[in-house]
């Protein structure tokens, strides 16, 4: 009888749930789900291709470019902590970066991921603390004597190791990761611009610096932290195993640095962000706290290094493969030379660009924000929803959430870019009359530097560093990928190309463009 009760019980009780798994993957437009594990097979077998199945998934919804499933099939928690509204809708982001901005936060599970690296710092926090520093950050970053010292940073790392090493492999016709050296150029000046220290990692010698090492050893390790289940991350820490074990070891490392870095500002403060920040007053009137310096330092290393770098690469890759429009940036740029440092090009890559040299590329900016339109650094971004809400399209997203909006698979919809969409065409950046560098009328049909009142603070000291990078680069050289290199998307909150970018190196003859100079002589 026990046991005849029991088999009934099980039966209901599976009828049960197989009817509410029913109803519930009726509602879902996304992949098809399963019992228990909802989507999370098919996420699984397209994980070495995510970005693009995202994309591929959004485009079969047709002009809704939205869907909506579910990870968790489990009643109480397959509405909220496993359920995930992917969308690439402009109107949908715009509702979700500015219109109801204070109901989209980075959330409790992203927050306490990366509290250990990030702490509080901008990036990892909302309301009155995130508020506080993006306000103190906003004036320092409108300031000219800002972008007068990136310049200068730029300008010395382009000068003294960048141009040393290219050259010393193109005499030997050796191949160099040019990804790994942008990685390296773009430390070295965001930690010189944040905190006046330069850690030197871009060398001849190519060093292997402790903080350099553990901050990315950090940062993969938290990353790591988003993949699983909350609990059992956080039961390796308490275990102090694998992948936990190394977050801590990386963070004594870099909080050592910090601390150095911090001591060394306080002895002689600079025109870096870290001095100006220790002049500034949290919201209640006092001077921010050692710790929490420190971990607003980080934040800006960890955004000004990774994305400017691997914008930088997806670029020269794209350039690579499109010789008309390399030819159009030599042109542009050998324009702009040719008024500032005269006809003679030995004169042109004497010293890397100024900063009011590269304002005037409109075609290379134009080009480099197609990269971030077809490459974004940041593919994909998720936000937590505060309470239930309906996005602009229609679509019901229920409190504890999560929605993740798409950049990666903005560029890549024709609805939205048109037929051509896919195409790397600079010119869509253009003005009408060619002389004028032009954002899309519809600003969130780009979001590569985010929206609303978390757009990107560094914008356009990321563009300068972007333009006189590539203007060093290209001017001396031709590039061509080394036999045999596979580019690939590594998977990732970055969009690093997985195998790096290996080029060949050939010296460029810059000879005087007749419709150059007759255009200057004009």
């Amino acid at each position: 009888m026990d046991s005849l009760f029991i088999i009934l019980l099980i039966t209901a009780a599976t009828s049960a749930y197989l009817i509410w798994f029913y109803l519930l993957a009726r509602t879902l437009s996304g992949p098809p789900a399963w019992p228990l594990v909802g989507s999370l097979p098919y996420t699984f077998l397209n994980r070495r291709r995510f970005h693009d199945w995202i994309a591929a998934t959004l485009r079969s919804t047709g002009g809704a470019a939205t869907y909506q499933t579910c990870t968790i099939a489990v009643p109480f928690l397959a509405r909220r902590q496993g359920f995930y509204t992917v969308t690439c809708h402009p109107q949908n982001i715009e509702h979700i970066l500015r219109t109801r901005f204070d109901n989209y936060p980075k959330g409790p599970t992203w927050q306490t991921a990366f509290h250990d690296l990030l702490g509080q710092g901008i990036f990892n926090s909302d309301g009155d603390t995130w508020l506080i520093q993006r306000k103190t950050a906003a004036l320092e970053f409108t300031t000219r004597t800002l972008r007068q010292a990136m310049a200068r940073w730029v300008s010395r790392t382009i000068r003294t190791r960048l141009w040393v090493i290219l050259e010393k492999a193109a005499k030997e016709r050796r191949a160099v990761d040019l990804q790994d050296l942008l990685l390296r150029l773009t430390f070295d000046n965001i930690c010189g611009l944040t905190f006046g220290k330069d850690p030197e990692t871009l060398s001849p010698e190519m060093p292997e610096n402790p903080f350099a090492v553990a901050f990315d050893s950090a940062t993969e390790a938290t990353l790591q932290r988003l993949l699983y289940p909350g609990f059992l991350w956080k039961l390796k820490k308490l275990l102090d195993a694998g992948a936990e074990r190394r977050l801590s070891r990386s963070l004594q490392v870099v909080e050592r640095y910090m601390s150095e870095a911090l001591d060394a500002r306080k002895e002689r403060p600079s025109d870096d962000l870290l001095s100006r920040f220790m002049k500034k007053k949290d919201a209640n009137g006092n001077h921010f706290q050692s710790s929490v310096l420190k971990r607003i330092a980080l934040n800006f290393v960890l955004a000004g290094r990774d994305t400017s770098s691997v914008a930088l690469s997806w670029f020269f890759w794209l350039v690579m493969n499109h010789p008309a429009v390399e030819a159009n940036i030599i042109r542009e740029i050998s324009s702009v030379l040719c008024s500032t440092r005269g006809t003679d090009p030995s004169k042109w890559t004497e010293e890397p660009l100024t900063f009011d040299e590269a304002d005037a590329l409109v075609y290379l900016k134009a080009a480099l924000a197609e990269t971030l339109r077809l490459y974004p650094s940041v593919p994909e971004d998720f936000k937590y929803v505060v309470a239930d809400d309906v996005l602009p399209d229609g679509t019901a997203v229920p409190a504890g959430s999560t929605v993740t909006y798409s950049i990666y698979s903005v560029g890549r919809m024709k609805s939205i870019w048109g037929e051509d969409c896919l195409d790397f065409k600079p010119e869509r950046w253009i003005s009408a009359a060619g002389d004028r560098f032009e954002a899309p009328k519809d600003a969130y049909k780009f979001v590569a530097f985010n929206g609303g009142p978390r757009t990107c603070l560094g914008k356009d000291l990321a563009y300068l560093q972007m333009k006189s990078v590539a203007a060093a680069v290209l001017l001396r050289y031709r590039l061509a990928l080394a036999p045999g290199h596979r580019v690939e998307q590594k998977i990732s909150l970055t969009l690093f190309m997985k195998n790096g970018l290996r080029v060949n190196l050939i010296p460029r003859d810059l000879a005087r463009p007749a419709d150059v100079v007759a255009a200057v002589s004009a």
